[in-house]
């Protein structure tokens, strides 16, 4: 879990985009997470307006991370290889103990 909590602060000030367990999804720029995967977005929209017209008014969000399905991320911002040697490490290292 640290993982991922140290990838996505490395993302932080980037666009991207959260579609929750209800099936609704967000975008915006990703203003801070915590090592419990809460996100909190800034400048926000989301991608079906019509089905959500509450959330037009909405700018900025808190976001749960017990309700986040996928977060899809900005693909030149990945570096996929850092981040496959960085979960071998980890799960090497939990193999260990």
């Amino acid at each position: 879990m640290a993982l991922f909590y140290s990838f996505f602060k490395s993302l932080v000030g980037k666009d991207v985009v959260v579609e929750l367990k209800n099936d609704l999804s967000i975008c915006g720029t990703l203003h801070s997470v915590d090592q419990f995967l809460n996100i909190k977005l800034t400048d926000i929209s989301v991608t079906d307006p019509e089905k959500y017209p509450h959330m037009l008014s909405v700018k900025n969000c808190f976001i749960r991370g017990s309700v986040v399905r996928y977060v899809q991320l900005p693909a030149d911002e990945v570096d996929t290889q850092l981040l496959q040697d960085a979960a071998r490490k980890e799960a090497a290292q939990s193999k260990g103990q």
